[in-house]
């Protein structure tokens, strides 16, 4: 992607306020009808929209000219990054359908119409052989299949989704809990730089933000939100990958798990998942009888993505 969204400025200068979220966001842009016009906006009138009251109207007013846009700009510009708002046509259709979709991406790479195919492959950064065995063979046969492979790069099962998807020549999709001028692992900036050549490594953060523990819970529902499906392989009971795969359920996508040992703690978030009406998967024929519901013609979609891949 070469281009910024048209009205990336008044977009960045809105999302960039102080009180300003993703919900809240989105209901000013439904109460105003655009950006122009939530920025224009008096105290009290944008004291009127659902959840925003005198307060935080008086710091959104007060704060619209805080951020410094063109400094933003042009890192994106000096990193290779593509910045999108929600009304750009390239903004992915599917996460927008979510309940509170980020404003603005930061993109470095490309999506693709085929991207609306999409998995999540997800789970514990400190994973066994199994599970990275498991999550780079679910990858590489989804990928193969034309499927794009989405996760969010850390250590462990994430690394293991990219770089099985990327062995199959496939796309992959990297969304990061932190500015795409930072690398997080810093260790992954090969495999980086690699998503982004078949896919694209994305982020609704800053181009400077840190990799800080709480931007991660956020970017979560992300990965989740560009996906038909999240696989989650190997997770204990409170961690990051079951937090995507609430996101996922609440919403109405599919949740499916790969089982694992019954005696590894690893196995208590994907066997938990199961036991609440997750979908237990033991290949691609499994995830793909999950995405029946879509009445897409996978056998078709499989076999002319494979005619495609001999043909290049």
């Amino acid at each position: 992607m070469e281009k910024h969204s048209l009205n990336i400025r008044e977009s960045l200068r809105l999302v960039r306020c102080q009180g300003v979220g993703s919900v809240i966001f989105g209901r000013l842009f439904e109460f105003f009808g655009s950006i122009d016009a939530i920025l224009g906006a008096s105290v009290s009138s944008l004291a009127r929209v659902e959840g925003v009251g005198e307060k935080t109207a008086e710091k959104i007013f007060r704060s619209k000219n805080d951020f410094d846009v063109e400094k933003e700009i042009a890192l994106a510009d000096k990193f290779g990054a593509c910045i999108l708002d929600i009304t750009d046509e390239r903004y992915p259709a599917a996460l927008k359908k979510i309940y509170d979709p980020p404003p603005v991406i930061y993109v470095k790479g490309n999506f693709l119409p085929a991207d609306s195919l999409a998995i999540a492959i997800v789970g514990s950064r400190h994973c066994s052989n199994y599970g990275t065995e498991q999550a780079s063979r679910f990858a590489h046969l989804l990928a193969a299949a034309g499927f794009t492979v989405v996760s969010g790069m850390a250590r462990g099962i994430d690394s293991a989704a990219h770089t099985g998807a990327l062995s199959a020549n496939g796309r992959t999709i990297a969304v990061q809990g932190c500015g795409l001028s930072n690398i997080f692992p810093p260790e992954n900036k090969r495999l980086f730089e690699k998503i982004c050549e078949s896919g694209a490594c994305i982020s609704e953060l800053p181009m400077e933000y840190e990799p800080l523990a709480e931007n991660f819970p956020p970017r979560n529902r992300i990965i989740a939100g560009l996906s038909l499906a999240t696989i989650v392989v190997e997770a204990m009971p409170r961690s990051g990958a079951l937090l995507t795969a609430k996101a996922a359920m609440e919403n109405n996508r599919e949740v499916l798990a790969v089982p694992g040992r019954i005696d590894s703690p690893l196995s208590k978030g994907p066997h938990g998942l199961i036991k609440q009406g997750a979908k237990l998967v033991e290949s691609v024929e499994d995830v793909i009888e999950a995405l029946e519901f879509l009445q897409i013609d996978f056998q078709q979609y499989v076999k002319d993505t494979s005619q495609k891949a001999i043909e290049n």
